[in-house]
């Protein structure tokens, strides 16, 4: 099999998790390169993503490892067979690598839940007030740049807008709805937004009010990502230097507990209508 020159954000999961398996069986890349009949260099590009592999070859390697979830195991077939070129790829060399790798993310999630604190989560957002924040890029983004982010940004949102929607929660600060990032018939208009996908079934939106006592969790911003199976979820991190992936057992955990924290120091679904209802009549 050919050897990916980039291989995407799924595809380094996919050798990660093979690596697991295999450190947990105690076995060595070398040993098992021989029962698949390949060498340690090839074993070493499948384990990071360099290389795909088959699902004969997936199967025997989890026979190999003792490995006996079978869910975990088709789980990783899918992600090994899947062969999905998603609307993302129009944007392929024209955005930066994360942006598809959080399209593919989202196209293949179980369910999505967001905790943020200075903006309105990416699925939420108006185009007016994504495109502010684009535009608000240091150095300034030229129309060639900026658009696509926008448009790409926009469309992502057909996870929870389309037929057959992920469940999707949000935890959001107060200060998030408060902060003006454009005019102020715009800012309402975001309120609007989130107000009326509330409203859907598959939706839950809470608020955590700046009155709140004991609420410690200001720096929790994330997503957790839904996987087949709970070994394979992610949290996804901002940083200064990029966006992260995270998908180390402990720390999805980790996040897990932050969620439920931060969810539980929220108000309920309909105080947090009343909130944001309210903020939207100050503007």
């Amino acid at each position: 099999m050919a050897t990916r020159s980039h291989p995407t954000a799924r595809q380094l999961r996919l050798g990660a998790e093979l690596r697991k398996l295999r450190e947990a069986a105690g076995l060595t890349a070398r040993e098992t390169a021989a029962l698949l009949g390949v060498n340690s260099t090839q074993m070493t590009h499948i384990e990071t993503g360099l290389s795909g592999v088959s699902e004969v070859r997936l199967r025997r390697l989890a026979a190999h490892y003792a490995c006996t979830d079978e869910a975990l195991i088709n789980g990783l077939v899918a992600m090994a067979t899947d062969r999905t070129r998603g609307w993302w790829e129009e944007y392929r060399g024209v955005l930066p690598a994360p942006f598809l790798d959080l399209s593919e993310l989202d196209h293949h999630a179980t369910f999505r839940q967001d905790v943020a604190v200075i903006h309105v989560p990416g699925l939420l957002q108006t185009e007016p007030y994504a495109r502010a924040l684009f535009s608000y890029m240091a150095p300034e983004l030229p129309p060639s740049e900026l658009d696509p982010r926008v448009n790409h940004r926009m469309r992502r949102r057909g996870v929870i807008e389309q037929p057959n929607p992920i469940e999707y929660k949000a935890v959001i600060h107060e200060a998030a709805l408060r902060i003006r990032v454009n005019s102020r018939s715009e800012s309402r208009a975001q309120l609007t937004r989130i107000l009326e996908l509330s409203e859907m079934d598959h939706m839950t939106v809470r608020v955590i009010p700046f009155d709140l006592d004991n609420f410690a969790g200001a720096g929790s911003a994330m997503a957790y990502v839904g996987g087949a199976v709970p070994q394979l979820d992610t949290v996804v991190r901002d940083a200064p230097h990029g966006t992260g992936f995270i998908d180390a057992e402990a720390q999805l955990n980790h996040f897990r507990t932050l969620f439920r924290k931060v969810e539980a120091a929220s108000l309920d679904p309909e105080q947090s209508r009343d909130i944001i209802h309210r903020m939207a009549k100050e503007l």
